[in-house]
């Protein structure tokens, strides 16, 4: 392969992403990856896409790699609800999980004052959301489920109790339950589908079609968190399955709930947006909501949009839950697929996979592709940051940057730390 055969627009400015634009058509999904939870030029580029397919093509909603509750506290403040924050530093508090950096940080807050401004003047119908497509919370949201039901609904209040009380003997700990249920088949499944099953048969209607939603959802994400923390402990890809799978549902769901001509950004990493059958999780058995979006979908309707960078820097942590930190990231690995791109020039570039899908040895083989998590360590990178992966088929698009630097936290102390052990791959 000569490297000269790759073409590119330089990227430098917003009206750089053209060719991006017109790439998306009428697509109703676009999804907008990243190859690290900590470099500011994802969110920033991420940020500039966003505005653009929200005035130019009308997507109504950005779809996060964040928790439910959380996110949807900042949905309401963006929409303007009443009591729901002034200052979006404050409101972003709520993202008390470590790691606290991934949407605690001066980049959403930016895109957030942004679309606030934006719902200003709109109807009700009309404003730009904000959501979690995640499965972690599983306190959080059967503590929200319980809270509704008190105040709309006091016989399914009894099925909720019943689910949390379940879960009290494991200390809200759910690598405890997790743990627990590996040796004894004793776990908390019937009491939270029965949750779910009596607030589905009998919808509570209180004329906020929002926030009634918000309670379904948070009884869905209580199910699935259940059962990701079930299937997790057992290793192998089951339980990162059970994780897209939900986050695919999700989605559905928000599409469903925002009607039948309604469109989606998604942001999330790299390895949940980029089609996982052209990486080697297939080889394991993995899928993500990449490639369930374009199989229920089809092509044509989901744009996968990927980001990377040939060195900089990046904050992260160098275990769970420890202190987050600025690293350097070093250059990439030769033969990487952005070691190829910083070959070709030290510029920024927008590449369209069209272009790339005739050039041999860039068609069907596998080149490694850098994949940075929340847990960094740049000595170690060769030996598990890169996914092979062929690139024109993973994605309908990628955003190169040459040199990068971290995202800006907004400075907090993270809670939970024991519980993000049960992350896969820290993805």
């Amino acid at each position: 392969m000569e490297n000269k055969q790759i073409t590119y627009t330089p990227l430098t400015k917003d009206k750089d992403l053209d060719r991006l634009i017109e790439e998306v058509g009428d697509s109703r999904i676009v999804m907008l990856g990243e190859a690290s939870h900590g470099t500011s030029e994802y969110y920033t580029w991420r940020t500039a896409i966003s505005k653009r397919l929200i005035e130019e093509k009308g997507f109504q909603f950005i779809a996060v790699e964040g928790d439910w509750p959380e996110c949807y506290a900042v949905n309401r403040f963006v929409k303007g609800y009443q009591n729901s924050g002034s200052k979006i530093a404050d409101v972003l508090q709520v993202f008390r999980r470590w790691p606290t950096w991934m949407w605690a940080n001066w980049e959403v807050a930016a895109l957030m004052e942004w679309i606030r401004d934006f719902n200003h003047l709109r109807t009700v119908n009309d404003k730009i959301g904000f959501y979690g497509l995640d499965v972690y919370s599983l306190w959080e949201s059967l503590e929200q489920v319980l809270k509704y039901l008190e105040q709309n609904d006091g016989q399914a209040v009894e099925a909720a109790r019943s689910a949390i009380n379940c879960f009290e003997p494991y200390n809200r700990d759910p690598q405890v339950y997790a743990q627990s249920t590996a040796f004894v088949r004793s776990d908390c499944e019937d009491e939270v589908i029965g949750m779910l099953q009596r607030i589905i048969k009998s919808p509570v209607h209180t004329g906020d079609i929002e926030h009634d939603f918000n309670t379904q959802q948070n009884a869905l994400v209580a199910v699935n968190a259940e059962k990701y923390y079930r299937t997790m402990v057992k290793g192998g890809a089951a339980s990162w399955n059970v994780r897209d799978s939900h986050m695919m549902e999700t989605l559905d769901r928000l599409l469903d709930l925002h009607g039948p001509d309604s469109k989606a950004i998604v942001w999330e990493h790299n390895t949940h947006i980029g089609d996982a059958r052209f990486t080697d999780m297939a080889d394991d058995g993995m899928y993500n909501i990449g490639q369930l979006a374009r199989e229920k979908y089809g092509k044509e309707q989901v744009k996968l949009v990927g980001f990377g960078s040939y060195e900089g820097y990046v904050i992260a942590g160098n275990s769970w839950g420890a202190p987050m930190q600025k690293m350097e990231v070093p250059p990439a690995q030769p033969g990487s697929w952005e070691e190829i791109l910083h070959s070709i020039s030290d510029e920024n570039k927008l590449i369209l996979s069209k272009d790339l899908i005739n050039i041999e040895g860039l068609a069907k083989r596998r080149i490694g592709h850098r994949a940075i998590g929340v847990v960094y360590n740049p000595k170690y990178e060769a030996f598990g940051n890169y996914v092979p992966t062929v690139i024109p088929e993973r994605y309908d698009a990628f955003l190169y940057f040459d040199e990068t630097d971290a995202v800006h936290p907004l400075h907090m102390k993270p809670r939970g730390t024991k519980e993000p052990e049960l992350y896969p791959w820290n993805y």
